[in-house]
């Protein structure tokens, strides 16, 4: 890739652990220099992707899919599960069950896993609970609901630190979604915008191929991955190595197979068609 500044593609950068094996390696293999990264939430990068601001990046699964139109995925990367995530969770005071017309926290602004939560919720368990909005912070969630969502750092805190020292039930939304469709979940795609696709489709390709080769190197180098991230996170290098190979990066036809699901059970109420084409970068 041409390194000069004004060649260089903009790319989103989420800065949550779930994507740091993306990253982590792009250093290693020479290609971070080529990249103007932005930094940012997942809902922001997403709206940045959607507008224009960004010419590549991770794109959350609902944005996603409403702007499909407009969007190229890339196989074979994404960041979602096959089975338990680990950082998306329902903590509960109370069995699930009995969540009907009970007050539940969304803590994140993340329409992906809040649409799963009350997917779940509502078609798997049969309860229809009183949603808010408020901060991550789950002490002073449990103040005021009898449940609340989590994703992201805040979530594996819950999960694995304050959920049990509180004596809360602890619900990971993957592992959830897996025992009722058999299929893996999807949390967030990479796309490429069809309008820079169609100018610079050798530039999209050569990011996407440094996307693969970060993510193998990281894989490879995990347990490295793992200890480097422990020296600033809340999280000792063995629990963050447990996750980052929780996660699944892959994006072929099982994870395909569950985005179109989701989109067939939640696409009319989100807005996008139950049977929206998502679309595959082809080298």
């Amino acid at each position: 890739m041409d390194n000069s500044p004004r060649n260089r593609p903009r790319v989103g950068h989420i800065q949550f652990l779930n994507c740091l094996p993306l990253y982590w390696g792009l250093a290693r293999t020479g290609t971070l220099l080529d990249l103007e990264l932005t930094k940012d939430t997942p809902e922001k990068l997403s709206e940045q992707l959607v507008r224009g601001d960004l010419d590549i990046g991770p794109v959350t699964l609902v944005e996603f899919l409403k702007n499909a139109d407009q969007l190229v995925a890339m196989p074979d990367i994404a960041v979602g599960c096959d089975g338990p995530v680990m950082s998306c969770v329902i903590v509960s005071q109370l069995p699930l069950d009995r969540l009907d017309g009970a007050r539940v926290a969304l803590g994140s602004t993340s329409r992906t896993s809040v649409r799963l939560a009350q997917l779940l919720l509502a078609e798997h368990i049969g309860v229809t609970p009183d949603y808010y909005t408020c901060p991550p912070d789950l002490g002073l969630m449990m103040q005021e609901a009898d449940a609340a969502v989590l994703i992201g750092d805040a979530a594996l805190r819950a999960n694995l630190h304050d959920g049990p020292r509180l004596g809360l039930q602890v619900h990971d939304l993957g592992q959830m979604w897996k025992d009722w469709t058999g299929l893996p979940f999807v949390f967030a795609v990479w796309a490429a915008r069809r309008d820079y696709l169609e100018r610079e489709p050798e530039v999209v390709n050569k990011v996407h191929e440094a996307f693969l080769a970060s993510r193998d190197v990281s894989l490879e180098e995990v347990t490295k991955v793992a200890e480097q991230a422990a020296r600033w996170e809340a999280f000792d290098a063995g629990i963050l190595e447990r996750y980052f190979t929780t996660l699944d990066f892959r994006f072929g036809t099982e994870q395909l197979a569950g985005v179109k699901e989701f989109a067939r059970r939640v696409g009319p109420s989100t807005g996008f068609s139950a049977d929206v084409r998502v679309d595959l970068l082809r080298a």
